[in-house]
Parts: C-alpha cells; sequence; structure tokens
C-alpha cells in the first residue's frame, strides 16, 4: 500500500519469519553460533529458548539455510504431536517411505533403517522442532528414545529444540529428567537494545530498498521502544502500522503522532495509551516533551 511513496521494494516490516530480513545483533550471533558450533561437533540435543516474538523462528530458519549438502534437515514446526505421528512426520521430512498404516514399531525400524543410510552416505541428520513447550510429555519421551540411536562414532541424528521459557518447567517433569540431562549447549534469546532496535528498523528498511533519509524521529523511535521493549514482532507490527499512517497523511516520515496512532491501533500495547481517549494536539506536545526527556535516559540505561 506504501511502498511506493516510501520508495521501496518490499514491505519492511512483515511478521513472517523471512530470513533476508536476518539481523545479525549480537544476541543473535552468539545464538547461531552456538548451533553451529553444537551441529557441528556432533551434539544430540541443543536448545534455544525465548519469550514470544523474539525470533525464535526466524532463528531455526537462519540455521536451516546455514546447513550445506553434507546435512538433512527435518523440520517440524507443530509439536502439537502424538508420539507415532511424530515418527511419521519425520519419516516425511526425511524422504523416507513407510507401509501403509503402519504401527509405531514399524515406523520406528523403518526411521533407524533410514538413519543409517544416511550416516553410510555421510550425511548428518538434524530434526529442528518449534514451539516445543507445547510438546506432550510421551512425545517428548518418544523424541528421547529416538536420539538413543547412534554408530560406535556418532549420533545417527541431532535435535534442536526451540521453545518459550515455559519450555523449561516441562523439561523438569520427572517423566522425561533423561532429556533435560541430554541438552548439551542451549541459548536464551533476549530482547533487542534501544541502539539495537533503531539498527533494526534501518536494516530492515535497507533491505527492502529505502535509500533515503531517516523514516522515524527520534520521538518515536523512543516510543516504539518503550511500548515493544525491543520485540521484534511487536516492533514490525508497530513500525508497519505507524508507517501506514503516515502514508495517509502524505508523509514520508514517522512522527510521534503517528507512533502513538499505531500504538493505540495495537491491543498487545494500548493499554494505558488507549484508556486515555485523548486525541488533541496539546497531548501530542505533553507526549513529545516527556519521551524527549527520556530518551536519554533509555540510552543509557537501554534495557
Amino acid at each position: 500500500m506504501y511502498l511506493n511513496h516510501f520508495g521501496l521494494k518490499e514491505a519492511p516490516f512483515s511478521i513472517t519469519p523471512d530470513t533476508s530480513f536476518y539481523f545479525a545483533s549480537p544476541n543473535y550471533k552468539i545464538g547461531l553460533n552456538t548451533l553451529l558450533f553444537a551441529i557441528l561437533s556432533g551434539e544430540g540435543f541443543i536448545k534455544i529458548t525465548g519469550e514470544v516474538g523474539t525470533g525464535k523462528t526466524l532463528l531455526c530458519r537462519k540455521l536451516m539455510r546455514c546447513l550445506n549438502n553434507n546435512f538433512k534437515v527435518a523440520y517440524v514446526p507443530n509439536p502439537y504431536l502424538e508420539p507415532k505421528s511424530l515418527l511419521m512426520v519425520l519419516a516425511q521430512e526425511l524422504g523416507i517411505a513407510l507401509p501403509t498404516d503402519a504401527t509405531e514399531h514399524v515406523l520406528l525400524n523403518a526411521l533407524t533403517n533410514g538413519l543409517l543410510a544416511f550416516a553410510r552416505n555421510n550425511t548428518k541428520v538434524v530434526v529442528c522442532l518449534d514451539e516445543v513447550q507445547a510438546m506432550p510429555i510421551e512425545t517428548l519421551e518418544a523424541l528421547r528414545l529416538l536420539s538413543n540411536l547412534e554408530t560406535e562414532k556418532r549420533k545417527l541424528l541431532q535435535v534442536v529444540i526451540f521453545g518459550q521459557p515455559e519450555l523449561e518447567a516441562k523439561l523438569n517433569h520427572a517423566s522425561i529428567r533423561q532429556l533435560k540431562q541430554r541438552i548439551s549447549f542451549e541459548y536464551r534469546l533476549s530482547r533487542l537494545t534501544r541502539d539495537e532496535t533503531q539498527f533494526y528498523l534501518n536494516h530492515r528498511l535497507a533491505i527492502a530498498g529505502h535509500s533515503g533519509g531517516r523514516m522515524f524521529t527520534s520521538a518515536a523511535l523512543a516510543l516504539l521502544y518503550l511500548k515493544s521493549k525491543g520485540t521484534p514482532r511487536l516492533i514490525n507490527i508497530l513500525a508497519h502500522k505507524a508507517l501506514l499512517t503516515s502514508y495517509g497523511k502524505g508523509k514520508h516520515q514517522v512522527g510521534l503522532k503517528e507512533m502513538y496512532a499505531a500504538v493505540c491501533d495495537t491491543q498487545s500495547v494500548a493499554t494505558f495509551w488507549k484508556r486515555l481517549s485523548v486525541h488533541s494536539f496539546s497531548l501530542s506536545i505533553v507526549m513529545g516533551i516527556f519521551i524527549s526527556m527520556f530518551s536519554g535516559i533509555l540510552l543509557v540505561y537501554p534495557n
């Protein structure tokens, strides 16, 4: 809707995990390097956690793009599966043929033979599971048993699990304590700092084709960071809505009033701002002064 207006080739703030927009902040670099090192080392279980919207799925997809032809990757975005369904999904992802109406025992044998075939061809198998905090306990246990498959030299498959912080409580369940002990590498993604948020905005705009001046004013950026708390998904939502508002007004820059409108239109962050229900110009001036005063504090204490 606003691409031509702002000189963009594509939408810069889509919430779809697009690896072409991957932002290599220090936090994400450490996360990706941890994953790559663990996988290249042949470790069995690797865990990545982070709050909702911090970019776990994007990191997962970036990891898969970094693995070369020596790896066979199975990606499971929907973890709410029974043990048998998980085995079937893994077999399909790995291209392993299955007999019709196979029992769980037959499925396991077929997977084992398929994994051994990959090992003979020196192909490492990596299983990436997203949103694992929603996976049933019995399915996690089946996954652990599957990870027991190994040769004298190495594991037949490596498992990378991504989940929200609630995953920690699930892994503390007594019935799967052995799984927790097998997690050799783990990392927790954090939100962006205020400075990183500005770099993040500029990075995505540049990838989308923007080559002009500054798109967001200091006051707009301060309000954006205040309400998103550096969560990439919320940053994308608010920035997109603010650009729409500026486009509707015929403006080529996002100011405080446009960002304020985006905040009020976003239920997950509006709260106090929306309850005010005041839209006068004087309020915008007061907000501008308030945010400008505290922008310096945010710079010194970004978290």
